[in-house]
């Protein structure tokens, strides 16, 4: 027998396992509810073009407008993709607007300083990398709507 038959036996029961893992992960119901609530009340924009800029770049978090893609529907990135969205509208939700305090004068120096959209959120969604004129003005109308934490 060859040394490579039994490392080749060794690396089919690892994909096996692996696999088998995968599937069974589906079974997790965590990131599985995919509907979006209702908009209650959104806040007072400044502009339709900052609303339109928000919702585009940081909508999908930070709203019940949610596009869910296909691999939010699998696991385990269904796992990450919910929790970011459970995240973000926890911190700021435009669609459930004056419920509950909402941190939306960190908005604009989360955005200023590139900690929002998450990384991995733009090189799965290139439409929310704005051009540097739709930055400033998004950066303007987030000051204008929300304010900015000083």
């Amino acid at each position: 027998m060859s040394p490579a038959r039994p490392l080749r036996r060794v690396a089919l029961r690892a994909l096996f396992a692996a696999i088998g893992l995968l599937l069974l992960a589906q079974l997790v119901p965590y990131g599985r509810d995919h509907a979006n609530p209702p908009v209650a009340a959104e806040p007072r924009w400044d502009s339709p073009t900052t609303r339109a800029l928000f919702l585009r770049t940081c909508g999908d978090c930070h709203s019940h407008g949610t596009r869910w893609p296909w691999y939010s529907h699998v696991a385990p990135a269904s796992w990450l993709v919910q929790r970011d969205v459970d995240e973000g509208r926890e911190k700021l939700n435009v669609s459930d607007w004056g419920r509950k305090r909402q941190d939306g004068d960190e908005a604009y120096e989360a955005y200023a300083e590139g900690e929002m959209p998450l990384g991995t959120y733009l090189l799965a969604h290139p439409e929310a990398r704005l051009a540097p004129a739709e930055r400033r003005a998004l950066l303007a109308g987030l000051e204008a709507t929300f304010g900015r934490k000083r």
